[in-house]
């Protein structure tokens, strides 16, 4: 771990936009219990829309919950390396 100084654009609830030094344009910073809400959120509605979207949006839509998985997952790769307890509970 290492510490940086970040501009922070706006710092509004669940909404924080921050520019990190080595980066040209600033990021969209997402709390982990919102990230995994959301990631339910995305299971949910693939689930509904698998039989009912056609092939090539279905697809569209499963790789979008794959990549809210996929920042998840390292996020909590992240927070068990610092020895950080995660802000939700995992249920199935």
């Amino acid at each position: 771990m290492h510490t940086e100084t970040v501009e922070i654009l706006s710092d509004d609830t669940n909404m924080a936009v921050l520019r990190h030094p080595t980066r040209r344009f600033p990021g969209v910073l997402i709390q982990g219990d919102s990230l995994y809400s959301m990631c339910k959120q995305a299971d949910r509605v693939c689930a509904a829309a698998q039989e009912i979207l056609p092939m090539e949006p279905y697809t569209e839509l499963n790789s979008l919950r794959n990549s809210l998985w996929a920042q998840l997952t390292h996020y909590k790769t992240v927070l068990a390396e610092h020895d950080l307890s995660l802000p939700f509970n995992e249920v199935p």
